[in-house]
């Protein structure tokens, strides 16, 4: 018998026709949809008469569009309070489960889906997001789609796709002290470049990968796509069957037992064949902090801006140009540089395990008095665990205060901007340019670095003050 990767298994098994020298139709077992790319999906079935296929196996949540301060008032942009009232009636007509703002159920996409056990091994997953991939941890093909696309697995629950290439990234070894998942995924980006995995899906393996908890792994899986890939994903172990049990939507009974011993098939064969291998040891990995306009361009928190001697023609002009954004020179040190805001939150960084160690290293510290600190949790429940564990009190004693969940200061598309020319340390995933807000300047790093930039107001390294 043919070794098979875990990507081929899942693939495989979902492919309802193979097009003659085309794409695969693939069958969706869970589709997520949001207020930005489902309201004119749904228009086309309006105008085609059709309905949702599937209704019980898509869920919906507003998280882009939504303030996170006052949610109980009505949304003061007219847009975002149109296509989160569009979505709510959407769903209403056709029968699909919606966790709107305010409810138990609310929160960012892809940090819901997990939280409720709908994100299982073994799935083919969608939203019209392309941090879709962030589902990928529990060892299933997740995904981002367009618009179009959103339509297509309304009205079909499959997708016309063609297979992409697979490569494994294996990381060994240890992380050290002050080390996250966030760094792992950073510093693997810096390494392969913004286009390292394009065509790709990408399989993260060894052990230091095995050690990472399941929000590590969602981190990593989040940012698979920031270097091109289509998706990410890792196979599924004892941590990933430990954190579904229990969970809501998680099989019951007997059905649990057939489940588990399915997810325990699921993973690459000996001797899986791979496009493309890469190879890191987690020794040589520091925490992370971005000085360009891209997540690739990342150094460890003590080093210097690289001089860019080696780059010519367009990557040259990019990477100045980049620099010139930022306001910043090659050979600079990013140690000490002034920040003016501090962002925890979104779908890479936005989980319960996040506020922890946020909260352990500002515990007993003061914020600093040139930063703004936006502490956004990326689910209702992620913000009710919070309040039970008192962390909102350490935040307050360290003179920041918790927000309501939502996208956040992770995209610029809600009131959540970072002003012109102003520096922000996010947790989130992307930096380019006005990502966050015109003009703002942004560089992605840990929640530790995060926190160790909120009490001393520059870049910091976390591991001085741990």
């Amino acid at each position: 018998m043919e070794a098979k990767t875990l990507f081929d298994k899942i693939w495989d098994a979902h492919v309802v026709r193979q097009v003659e020298g085309g794409p695969n139709v693939l069958y969706i077992d869970r589709h997520f949809i949001h207020e930005v790319t489902s309201p004119v999906a749904f228009l086309g079935l309006k105008n085609r008469g059709l309905k949702v296929f599937r209704p019980d196996q898509t869920t919906a949540t507003p998280d882009h569009n939504v303030p996170t301060l006052n949610q109980e008032l009505s949304i003061k942009d007219e847009l975002s309070r149109n296509q989160v009232e569009m979505l709510r009636k959407n769903c209403e007509e056709h029968g699909i489960t919606h966790h709107g703002l305010g409810t138990e159920g609310h929160g960012v996409v892809h940090i819901i889906g997990p939280e409720m056990g709908l994100t299982q091994p073994g799935m083919t997953i969608v939203c019209g997001d392309s941090h879709t991939s962030t589902h990928g941890a529990f060892g299933a093909i997740a995904f981002g789609i367009g618009t179009s696309e959103v339509e297509m697995v309304l009205a079909s629950q499959c997708i016309m796709q063609p297979k992409p290439k697979k490569m494994r990234i294996t990381v060994d070894g240890e992380l050290k002290k002050g080390v996250t998942a966030k760094d792992l995924v950073l510093y693997i980006i810096s390494q392969i470049s913004t286009s390292g995995g394009t065509g790709h899906f990408v399989e993260f393996a060894g052990s230091a990968i095995q050690s990472l908890s399941m929000e590590g792994r969602m981190t990593v899986c989040n940012m698979s796509i920031e270097c091109g890939a289509r998706g990410g994903m890792i196979a599924p172990d004892d941590t990933t069957i430990n954190y579904i049990k229990g969970r809501e939507f998680a099989p019951k009974g007997a059905a649990w037992d057939e489940a588990v011993a399915h997810w325990k098939t699921l993973k690459s064969d000996e001797g899986a064949q791979f496009d493309t291998e890469y190879h890191y040891d987690a020794a040589d990995i520091e925490p992370m902090i971005t000085y360009g306009t891209n997540p690739g361009m990342g150094i460890g928190v003590t080093q210097a801006i690289p001089m860019g001697d080696d780059l010519e023609g367009t990557d040259k002009t990019t990477f100045m140009k980049s620099l010139k954004y930022m306001d910043y020179a090659p050979g600079d040190g990013m140690k000490g540089k002034k920040v003016d805001y501090v962002f925890l939150g979104s779908c890479t960084n936005g989980r319960i395990e996040d506020f922890r160690a946020f909260a352990d290293f500002v515990k007993g510290k003061k914020k600093a008095d040139n930063v703004n600190v936006w502490l956004v949790p990326g689910s209702k429940a992620v913000e009710k665990q919070i309040i039970a564990e008192g962390l909102d009190q350490i935040f307050e004693e360290a003179g920041m205060a918790l927000r309501q969940p939502g996208c956040s200061a992770c995209l610029a598309m809600n009131d959540d901007k970072i002003p012109e020319g102003k520096y922000a340390v996010s947790t989130s995933n992307r930096n380019f340019e006005g990502r966050q807000g015109p003009g703002a300047r942004t560089m992605l790093a840990s929640p530790l670095t995060a926190a160790a930039v909120a009490v001393t107001g520059v870049i910091t390294d976390p591991r001085e003050l741990m």
